[in-house]
């Protein structure tokens, strides 16, 4: 009985074993989203509005202190701890500044890109539901090596479907 199946199974088209496999590069598919340029754009200006916020802040430390450090000599000791304490204080504002506009700038990132990552992979899934495809593979994860016989590129069917969805 063994034997049976054994040859049975030899003699069987190899299509009947055939599957499917595609492969991506989902990055360079995101890059040339329109909603992922605006956000990108967006998230860079905040960025920018961050790091020029915190330089105002690191100038106004430094003339305080440059100031502090012309005029310590006339200054009673009081005034000097009190000025001492004051650059101290203002030097932990800049970093806990630093610390909020860093989690502020990953949330803002979040925010944006989530829903334009969910969108490209909901739209590889219906690629690979209506192509029949047992995998999608994303190339721009540092694969070294997908093989063009038997992987399909579907970067253009993942773009019409990206396309198709947003009509």
């Amino acid at each position: 009985m063994k034997k049976l199946i054994l040859m049975l199974m030899l003699f069987m088209p190899l299509a009947t074993f055939a599957q499917k496999f595609g492969h991506i590069n989902a990055q360079e598919v995101m890059t040339s989203m329109p909603e992922f340029i605006k956000a990108r754009g967006e998230i860079e200006a905040t960025a920018k509005q961050y790091e020029n916020d915190m330089k105002a802040m690191q100038d106004e430390l430094q003339r305080k202190a440059d100031e502090y450090e012309k005029s310590k000599s006339t200054m009673n000791e009081t005034k000097k701890k009190e000025t001492e304490t004051n650059l101290m204080q203002l030097q932990q504002k800049i970093q806990q500044a630093y610390q909020d506009n860093s989690q502020a700038l990953q949330k803002a990132q979040q925010d944006k890109m989530g829903p334009i990552t969910e969108r490209l992979v909901n739209a590889i899934k219906a690629v690979g539901k209506n192509g029949g495809y047992v995998y999608i593979m994303d190339t721009s994860a540092g694969i070294p090596y997908i093989s063009d016989t038997l992987s399909k590129d579907v970067t253009a069917e993942v773009k019409a479907e990206l396309n198709k969805a947003a009509k």
